[in-house]
Parts: C-alpha cells; sequence; structure tokens
C-alpha cells in the first residue's frame, strides 16, 4: 500500500482539512506506515491543543489549523537543524521526513523570483515615498505580509526585504 496522499487544503471546506489528516490518519494505521501514523498522530495531537486552549474549547478555521501545520514544520525543521549540530544525522533525517509530511498538507509556498518580484515593487513604492535604506523595513514588510498572506515563511520574506533594501542604498 502507498502512503496517503492529501487534496489541495485550499479546495477543503473549514474542517476539511482536520478531516483529511483523520482520514489519512486510518489510511496510513491500514498500511502500517510508521512515519506517517506518528506524524499524523502528533499534528492532530497539537491541532486538538491549540482548540482547547484558552478560555474555552472551539473548532479551529481552516486557517488557523494551517497555522499550527506550519508551526509543527517549523519545528521539525529546526529540530533536523539541532539535531545535525549534535551530530545525529539519525535523528535530523527523520526530523526532515516528519517535516515533509507536513508540508504535504500545507499550501504551495512562493518561489524565490516571485517573492523577489513582489518585495521589488513594495521597495519602489517605499523608495517613491521617500523611505530608503533599512528606515524602510517595517513598511515594505508591513506591505508585503498581506500580499504574501501565508504562501511565504516570514523569515524568508524578512530575508528578501532586508536584502534588496541592503542593496537599495
Amino acid at each position: 500500500m502507498s502512503a496517503p496522499t492529501p487534496a489541495d487544503p485550499a479546495s477543503m471546506p473549514a474542517t476539511g482539512l482536520k478531516d483529511q489528516l483523520q482520514a489519512d490518519l486510518t489510511t496510513a494505521m491500514r498500511a502500517r506506515d510508521e512515519l506517517h501514523l506518528t506524524t499524523l498522530r502528533s499534528l492532530l495531537t497539537a491541532v486538538r491543543t491549540a482548540e482547547s486552549a484558552g478560555k474555552s474549547a472551539r473548532e479551529l478555521t481552516e486557517d488557523e489549523v494551517l497555522g499550527v501545520l506550519r508551526s509543527e514544520a517549523k519545528k521539525r525543521r529546526d529540530s533536523a537543524t539541532a539535531y545535525d549540530d549534535a551530530g545525529r544525522a539519525d535523528r535530523a533525517d527523520r526530523e526532515r521526513a516528519e517535516a515533509d509530511v507536513v508540508e504535504t498538507y500545507l499550501p504551495a509556498q512562493l518561489d524565490d523570483d516571485a517573492l523577489a518580484a513582489l518585495v521589488a515593487e513594495e521597495v519602489a513604492a517605499a523608495q517613491a515615498q521617500g523611505r530608503t535604506g533599512m528606515a524602510a523595513m517595517g513598511a515594505v514588510m508591513g506591505a508585503v505580509r498581506p500580499r504574501v498572506g501565508q504562501l511565504a515563511d516570514g523569515g524568508r520574506v524578512a530575508a528578501e526585504v532586508r536584502r534588496q533594501l541592503g542593496a537599495a542604498r
């Protein structure tokens, strides 16, 4: 049996992604796919924890579930780096494999060229308003973040803005 393949998260209804995770968990159990099984269990636990956080339990929206999944993918990437630094290649590989599973449920990220083009437009707009250099960082980030939304990691966006503002001196 093959590993479960998720549907496009953008086309799912409000509880669709959570239901998809649950369905894929069942498929992974039947397939005895240990990597997907443990990863999906931890994802569902993280979603349930987020649902019960705060003063009262509530159902998460699709965007909030995606936020939890993004956070889980980032944790795994950071863990892989830490394991690499500690000389634990086996654990680092496992964390990367889990991050790959999580990322199958996330929408596709903007490629570097598209991100650079968006940032370039906003840097030009900031320069037209007289904001130049690193002093324009906040204004450019404030304009870029709503445009890219969840399609690019904030760290990637900030790095690209810094790069272009540094080059625009």
